[in-house]
């Protein structure tokens, strides 16, 4: 894999170049905690889904018993 590229831009001079070492480890933490809210996401989505079918009603129809 490469290494991700990090754009300074100053004033008018734009530089690309490689992350160091610090940089890269914010990058992979921000992609990580990225990922664990995709999941989160993912799987509260699937449990509603559940318990939706388990108790054989629709989303609207859960939300008026809810509202």
């Amino acid at each position: 894999m490469a290494t991700p590229q990090i754009r300074i831009i100053d004033g008018e001079t734009i530089t690309d170049r490689d992350m160091n070492e610090e940089e890269l480890a914010a990058y992979k933490a921000v992609q990580d905690e990225a990922e664990a809210k995709a999941k989160a996401a993912t799987d509260k989505a699937t449990a509603k889904a559940a318990l939706l079918d388990k108790l054989g009603i629709t989303a609207d129809e859960a939300a008026l018993l809810l509202g």
